[in-house]
């Protein structure tokens, strides 16, 4: 009997990796329910570049997308497959990390627009990177950000699953200071410029938020 994943109401990229983990537990067949099409235009594209076909059906608002294993991941262009990397292509474990880097985090939203959107963009910036596996080495907060492992009602537990993972987690302290945040840090380290300078020093890369 192929695994139900009810994913319906959940916001992207939660489908995508809930997805991802069946695949990654060795599903072979399983269905997954969402309630838009952006969602399962994405789990279709996960689909073929996974060696997955992917047949859609809809239903009173809900979408389901039944994953069924080809052993067969598209390549090339124009959707090619390349059949003798097929079974590669789905059993093997992803790449290794890239080197060590870090993530900057300066501010409590993402972009400049709408602020409940920004800020909910950086509820799913954090859950997807906790659920990937090239972790970075390091997230830093400064100014703004610092609002995020104090104030938040979701980010904390993110990071704590990263730093539960060996990912540092550096939070100002003179920033905490300045917004009167110093005793609500959830998780983290209290920290200082010259540590935060040093450890993005030290980062083959450092991501900017």
């Amino acid at each position: 009997m192929s695994t139900i994943i009810d994913a319906k109401g959940k916001p992207c990229p939660t489908p995508v990796i809930l997805a991802k983990q069946a695949m990654a537990a060795g599903e072979h067949s399983f269905t997954v329910l969402v309630d838009n099409t952006t969602a399962v235009e994405n789990l279709k594209r996960l689909a073929g570049n996974q060696g997955f076909g992917a047949a859609v059906t809809q239903g009173e608002g809900v979408f389901s997308v039944a994953f069924t294993r080809t052993g067969c991941a598209a390549r090339g262009g124009a959707g090619r497959a390349v059949p003798h990397a097929c079974e590669e292509a789905v059993s093997a474990p992803l790449p290794a990390p890239g080197g060590d880097w870090a993530v900057f985090v300066g501010r409590d939203i993402i972009g400049d627009g709408d602020r409940e959107l920004g800020a909910n963009l950086m509820r799913m910036f954090f859950y997807t990177l906790a659920q990937g596996e090239d972790k970075p080495g390091a997230v830093l907060f400064m100014n703004a950000g610092v609002r995020l492992p104090t104030l938040d009602e979701q980010i904390p537990a993110h990071l704590k699953s990263l730093a539960d993972a060996g990912v540092e987690i550096l939070v100002c302290g003179t920033c905490l200071s300045f917004y009167g945040l110093t005793d609500q840090l959830q998780v983290g380290t209290v920290s200082n410029m010259y540590d935060i300078v040093t450890r993005m020093q030290r980062a083959a890369k450092v991501v900017s938020l």
